[in-house]
């Protein structure tokens, strides 16, 4: 007795060939023991109904009279099947790859979040760093510019309150007024109030008769025509060598030279 035979559901030859994306040609024979029933009611794969139908074909007779034509669906079938087999594989690999892009352009936009709030913080620090520099600046300057101008303020006052007139009048702006007369004695004895006075004898100079005269050096280089340099070291031999002006007067009074 022949070994029956039964003809691949179209529908699931269809079925396999629209997932491998090839095209049904002719008709083949397949086991009736369960391979066309595999392809239309398995509930898995359809890489494994393409497996169990290729493996029915495989165990099944050809038809007669339509051997060469069944034998090119055969080959076609199992190329659409491992076409299949294929695809089934390449699919967990493609999700793989996929996660792996999305991974690691999920790095990339978190450094370049990274890098960009990085140079977001260099750029404020470097705008700050400015700002002080240019604040201690501008603040330098107005310290030097302050101390500039007090210093020639101060150079002014100076000027100002300098002594100046005749050497008399110089006087009666740098002695005591309670000194004044004793040491305005002294000095019209001494020298007559001449700035540049000598005595002959001993060579003595200058309102205060100093000797030796470079002793007035000690107030200032200009001592030698200066009468502000000269009564200030008048003033500072009395108060030094008799306690003041008036004392230096008793004793000149007394001893005619003090």
């Amino acid at each position: 007795m022949p070994a029956p035979t039964l003809r691949v559901r179209k529908s699931t030859a269809a079925a396999v060939a629209a997932v491998a994306g090839l095209a049904i040609v002719g008709t083949f024979a397949i086991d009736s023991t369960g391979a066309a029933n595999a392809a239309t009611t398995t509930t898995g794969t359809t890489a494994t109904a393409a497996t169990a139908a290729t493996a029915a074909i495989v165990t099944g007779t050809h038809q007669a009279g339509g051997t060469s034509t069944q034998s090119d669906a055969l080959v076609q079938f199992q190329r659409m099947t491992a076409a299949v087999a294929r695809n089934a594989a390449a699919k967990p690999a493609a999700v793989s790859n996929a996660a792996q892009i999305t991974d690691s352009r999920v790095v990339a936009a978190k450094a370049a979040a990274a890098k960009k709030a990085a140079d977001a913080k260099a750029a404020a620090k470097a705008d700050a760093d400015r700002k002080a520099a240019a604040a201690k600046k501008a603040a330098d300057a107005r310290k030097a510019a302050d101390a500039a101008a007090a210093k020639k303020a101060a150079a002014k006052q100076q000027a100002a309150a300098a002594p100046s007139g005749s050497p008399q009048q110089i006087a009666a702006q740098i002695v005591p007024a309670g000194q004044l007369a004793s040491f305005s004695e002294i000095i019209f004895h001494e020298s007559g109030w001449n700035v540049e006075a000598v005595n002959p004898s001993s060579g003595s100079y200058g309102l205060g008769q100093a000797l030796p005269a470079s002793k007035m050096a000690s107030e200032g280089a200009d001592w030698r025509t200066n009468p502000v340099t000269q009564i200030k070291w008048a003033l500072n031999y009395m108060d030094s060598r008799y306690g003041s002006p008036n004392a230096a007067w008793q004793f000149w009074q007394a001893h005619n030279w003090y």
